[in-house]
């Protein structure tokens, strides 16, 4: 997205949330008055993600999804993997995507929809290096160094798997 064609409202009314949203073609990001510029900033780049990652939700289905394979081959494998299926389901929810070599398929968790397009491609090409490296010895790595957003993606999931660890905090009370 254009930063150019972002726009910041900062409300002396809004206290404590961010939001964002599509006006034409420009991105509107709603922060309360009090936030720094740095905070602004931080928070300007989670909202493109944000968005960014539910409006790639809406459009990629399946057949979406094993278009992005082929091109995340194409670029990043010489379009050596080639996978026979690749879809979405609901039935992995401790892992982000598993392959099968011998049956060229690929799956990825429906927990990676809502998560920004650079981690869904991270995963994705970690199972579509699976079609050529089965295991996860030097020479797998060896083909995810290409991808110039794997520790980047490789953090994000780590962070949202440690998350999902910690204790539920109840919400401030409002009196």
């Amino acid at each position: 997205m254009d930063r150019s064609k972002v726009e910041v409202r900062r409300s002396a009314r809004r206290s404590r949330t961010v939001s964002a949203y599509r006006e034409g073609d420009r991105t509107v990001v709603l922060i309360p008055a009090r936030m720094s510029h740095a905070e602004e900033q931080r928070w300007v780049a989670q909202m493109l993600d944000k968005l960014a990652a539910q409006e790639s939700r809406r459009m990629l289905g399946d057949e979406a999804l094993q278009s992005r394979a082929r091109e995340l081959s194409r670029l990043y494998l010489d379009g050596r993997a080639v996978p026979e299926q690749v879809r979405w389901v609901t039935n992995q929810n401790s892992r982000w995507g598993s392959c099968t070599p011998s049956e060229r398929t690929i799956r990825l968790s429906h927990r990676l929809q809502g998560m920004p397009e650079y981690v869904v491609d991270y995963v994705l090409l970690h199972e579509l290096a699976h079609l050529l490296v089965p295991d996860h010895g030097p020479r797998f790595w060896a083909l995810l160094e290409a991808y110039p957003r794997t520790e980047r993606a490789r953090g994000y999931l780590e962070g949202v798997a440690s998350a999902a660890r910690l204790p539920h905090i109840p919400p401030a009370r409002t009196t």
